[in-house]
């Protein structure tokens, strides 16, 4: 037990350093490769790991062709322009207006979309109109976990227990839903406040022109609009989302190849180093798992708090949260699906959204909670905006108690009136 926990926390810790060369990625295949080498995983086990991680892997494959091939049409550069159009001069408008666009994107793209993709638009679109970027950068980043909750698929992470545990867009809405407009509008309140003097009044924007609207252009949005509403059907009868990302880049990218794209635009798109950080954090987890661990971790909860109580919502909640900013949420996702799983075949539903929630919401404390922070704040320093982990800190700690207070007692009082 204990050689697995060390070599965790060794894996986490290269994860949070990354020490040159390594990436996330890299850093952790150094953990997997640890956990085979010490028999903690056995080599044979592979094939069954491989094969119960791959739709979630092929889901981040469909959803990183789809946002390249939007992000090349100009998608979310028009987006954006439009949210400039709609705020007529306004500061505080803008602000508002970037909050909804990104709420937008992250529900039916992914959050990591919006750390990747809007991020650098709007922190360029701002630097033109002569703005704090601030403002409008940390709303990119906080809206990218915070409206993650709304959809199963607005994050990765949420396809873990999504797939687990054979959950419905119903049943996902109905639990999660309350909490997800709970934890966007304190977000929105909450971030009003910190950055209200830093958000100008005024601004001129009509040297910005709106970017040209080609036959890919229209092409790409009549597609989006097809991947959406097929989420949504797919979702509804719990199918296997990965088909709908795969056929929709399929659509993509083949349609963008057939006007003017070119295979290494659509290749500098696909984040490899993330696919292998995803499947040898599940290596990881694993070996946690053969090692009796997780098993522990879920016998606690499930002999130590009244299924469906407040204190057992909380605890899963607050345990997810703070797991996902020590070890990313990735990884804190893994082991409470895992640990759900092992106190019960049919865990407390309350309990698995719970989970969920802690997930998408509470790594906003450190960089490192979540793949979404990792990427915005490396785009925000190769454009030389260079904003350092207290920093995010000192906004993550204001924000987060409040925001998780609210979605937690959202979703008790949801499970109540469930009878739960």
């Amino acid at each position: 037990m204990w050689i697995a926990i060390l070599i965790s926390v060794i894996t986490i810790v290269l994860i949070m350093l990354r020490p040159k060369p390594l990436n996330e990625g890299t850093a952790a295949a150094m953990g997997a490769f640890l956990m085979l080498g010490s028999s903690q995983v056995l080599p044979q086990e592979l094939p069954a790991l491989l094969q119960d991680i791959a739709p979630i892997l092929l889901f981040f494959l469909g959803l990183m062709l789809i946002c390249v091939v939007a992000e090349k049409a100009g998608f979310f550069q028009w987006s954006a322009y439009q949210a400039v159009k709609l705020s007529k001069g306004r500061g505080w408008l803008l602000f508002f207006t970037i909050f909804a666009l990104g709420t937008g994107i992250t529900a039916f793209f992914f959050n990591d979309a919006t750390a990747l993709l809007l991020t650098p638009v709007v922190f360029t679109l701002v630097s033109e109109l002569k703005l704090n970027p601030l403002p409008y950068v940390f709303t990119c980043a906080f809206i990218a976990n915070t409206a993650s909750l709304l959809l199963p698929v607005s994050n990765p992470v949420n396809l873990l227990p999504f797939t687990a545990f054979h959950l419905t867009l119903g049943e996902y809405l109905h639990y999660l839903l309350l909490p997800s407009i709970a934890a966007i509008a304190v977000n929105i309140a909450v971030f009003y406040f910190l950055f209200r003097h830093k958000i100008s009044a005024r601004f001129e924007a009509s040297n910005l022109t709106c970017p040209p609207k080609d036959f890919l252009f229209k092409y790409t949005c009549t597609v989006l609009v097809v991947i959406a509403i097929a989420y949504l059907v797919v979702s509804f009868y719990g199918l296997p989302l990965f088909w709908v990302a795969l056929g929709g880049a399929l659509l993509l990218v083949g349609g963008g190849l057939a006007l003017h794209l070119r295979p290494h635009e659509i290749r500098s798109g696909i984040f490899w180093s993330i696919l292998l950080f995803i499947f040898s954090l599940s290596v990881v987890v694993k070996g946690l798992g053969n090692s009796g661990v997780i098993t522990a971790l879920g016998n606690t909860l499930s002999h130590s708090f009244p299924q469906g109580s407040l204190r057992a919502i909380a605890a899963v909640s607050l345990g997810s949260a703070l797991g996902s900013n020590f070890i990313n949420n990735w990884a804190m996702m893994m082991v409470s699906v895992s640990s759900l799983a092992s106190a019960n075949s049919h865990p407390d539903s309350s309990l698995i959204y719970g989970a969920i929630l802690g997930a998408d919401i509470g790594p906003n404390l450190t960089i490192v909670g979540s793949l979404s922070s990792m990427l915005w704040l490396a785009i925000l320093r190769q454009r030389g905006l260079n904003i350092s982990p207290w920093q995010y800190f000192k906004v993550g700690i204001v924000l987060t108690p409040v925001m998780l207070a609210a979605s937690i007692l959202s979703l008790y009082a949801v499970g109540q009136l469930s009878g739960q």
